[in-house]
């Protein structure tokens, strides 16, 4: 810069210097009569030192004007040093934060966006607009009066600072929950000209925020008790507590402020299973899930049955931070529990007794029914004249052979029910019908019902013969004397096999049964829906036993003077 500033006088100098002298020698040239040598050398010595003495002040002059444009040159130096640093760092924290930043100029109504616009939105760079209303039409309505009264509040100055969060419409229609911030630029005046903001996605957080507010409710609102502790158990086995609900309160007695800071022990007293204890405890040092139930102790001294689990949490490290409980006052099913067994071993009992019962009954009844048979027998054969002691003793033979024929049936249903196991055989159907028809043949010839039998399936596995023939037999039985007068009976039989199930139809077209009344007595011991004279309301009951005793089910569909339809089911896996 010297160096300029001399070279620039220097020349100034000369370049004077020679238009002094060019100018004195065209003077003499053209005016010879005037000169005067000594007039002259006078003239050229002022002008040089004028010269000279003006050089001397051009250098001053433009060494001061070097160094304030030195100064001026330093000072955009670092000022362009500085604003290339800081355009750095704002690339630099755009980047690391994810930001969407915009530059708004309020008055010029102009918006400039950074590439967070295209990277988070998924804008392409045509279609981001460059104004205010851009912006305001991709806010999501519901957001849009509240965001827009914050915002118009600020750029007024009525508030210090804004800040909202709103969704922002993204280039493919959906909605991302965002956290915008923005800072006001003010004029000389104090008038706000500019304003630059930086728009943060907060999608993931606030649907975290959501699922843990619904986790709230769920631990705050739920009936079990929930408890929460931390990890150490530098001072207690079971780790201290640091949160419960207020389903925990109601269980237990304890208030939060009187069990955070303490372990879960306090809920054990002496009649708490010893060896759940020690499972718990175990499972606390290895970090392990743990299920126990034992008695506890309320705050009261109450007992009550809990069950208790124990559950590791794992923060985002995979390391182990908390544990969760759930508990669970299991005192009322600990009571019906009992209840139930001891009316199981009730049961059980009974069961055994009435079976005692009914071998001893049928045992002691045979004797003194066979003795009676045998002398009515002997009865039949003497000629007996009066006919009113004839029909008395028509009627006791009568009912003797009834109470012996109801004792055999009893005696097969308690071998059913005794005998869950029985032989299964794979049998032919056709050889099951011959034998029913041939011990039915006196009451088929005597009413001459119409059969149809359609067997799609012949051949059956894992059946009991005697069993499927007492079945159909009483179904056979029933059929022909519950049959309606009025008409001509029809039996239809058939089988088929679907869906690896074995279904069988036995059908008439009997006078029916009303199901709207006997539908839960259809199966029952003893029930009797006709006034037939010799029903002893055994058959249906005895069938149902030796289906299920097969493994099969049996329902029944009936309609009063239009028959009724029992459909066998036998699965096969």
């Amino acid at each position: 810069m010297k160096n300029n500033s001399n070279k620039i006088t220097i020349i100034y100098v000369l370049i004077m210097t020679f238009m002094a002298i060019i100018g004195y020698k065209l003077f003499v040239f053209y005016f010879p009569e005037s000169s005067n040598e000594t007039l002259f050398k006078y003239s050229f010595t002022k002008d040089l030192i004028y010269i000279i003495f003006s050089g001397l002040i051009l250098k001053v002059i433009l060494h001061q004007n070097e160094t304030r444009n030195k100064s001026v040159f330093k000072k955009l130096k670092v000022t362009n040093i500085e604003i290339k640093e800081s355009n750095e760092r704002y690339d630099i924290v755009a980047k690391a934060t994810s930001d969407t930043i915009w530059d708004w100029k309020i008055e010029e109504d102009s918006i400039i966006w950074n590439k967070g616009i295209y990277s988070v939105f998924g804008y392409q760079k045509e279609d981001v607009g460059s104004t205010s209303k851009w912006w305001f039409d991709r806010i999501h309505p519901e957001d849009s009066l509240k965001m827009s009264v914050k915002l118009y509040s600020f750029l007024e100055q009525k508030t210090e600072k804004w800040q909202d969060e709103y969704r922002f419409q993204c280039a493919d229609g959906s909605y991302k929950y965002v956290f915008d911030r923005g800072f006001l630029v003010k004029d000389a005046n104090g008038k706000p000209i500019r304003m630059i903001g930086a728009i943060q996605d907060v999608t993931k957080q606030k649907e975290e925020e959501q699922r843990l507010r619904l986790l709230e409710t769920v631990i705050t609102q739920s009936k079990d008790a929930v408890m929460i502790t931390d990890i150490d158990t530098s001072k207690n086995v079971i780790p201290n507590i640091i949160f419960v609900n207020s389903a925990f309160t109601d269980i237990t007695g304890y208030p939060a402020d009187e069990v955070i800071g303490k372990s879960p022990e306090i809920l054990f007293g002496k009649k708490s299973d010893f060896l759940e204890f020690e499972k718990l405890r175990t499972a606390v040092e290895e970090y392990k899930e743990c299920f126990v139930e034992t008695i506890s102790y309320k705050k009261s001294g109450e007992e009550f049955w809990i069950n208790f689990s124990m559950i590791p949490v794992t923060d985002k490290e995979g390391e182990h931070s908390h544990w969760i409980s759930i508990q669970r006052d299991v005192t009322v099913e600990k009571e019906r529990e009992k209840e139930r067994e001891q009316l199981i071993r009730e049961l059980t009992q009974n069961n055994k007794d009435l079976k005692q019962f009914s071998y001893i009954t049928s045992h002691n009844l045979r004797a003194p029914l066979s003795n009676l048979t045998g002398l009515l027998n002997l009865i039949e054969e003497i000629p007996i004249e009066d006919s009113e002691l004839k029909e008395i003793i028509n009627g006791f033979s009568k009912s003797t052979h009834l109470l012996n024929e109801t004792i055999n049936d009893l005696v097969k249903v308690i071998i059913i029910k005794d005998n869950p196991s029985i032989q299964k055989e794979e049998i032919f159907i056709k050889d099951v019908f011959e034998n029913v028809f041939n011990q039915l043949s006196f009451l088929i010839s005597s009413n001459k019902p119409i059969l149809k039998i359609d067997l799609e399936v012949e051949t059956i596995f894992n059946i009991n013969k005697s069993y499927l023939e007492s079945i159909f037999l009483n179904l056979m039985t029933n059929a022909i004397n519950y049959r309606e007068p009025s008409r001509q009976l029809r039996i239809t039989i058939a089988t088929k096999f679907e869906e690896n199930n074995l279904f069988m139809t036995f059908k008439d077209n009997g006078i029916g049964i009303d199901l709207e009344k006997n539908n839960d007595k259809i199966f029952g011991l003893y029930q009797r829906f006709h006034n037939y004279p010799e029903s002893k309301g055994l058959g249906l009951y005895l069938v149902k036993s030796q289906v299920e005793s097969m493994g099969g089910t049996i329902s029944v569909d009936s309609n009063v003077g239009k028959g009724t339809t029992f459909t066998i089911v036998f699965k096969y896996n």
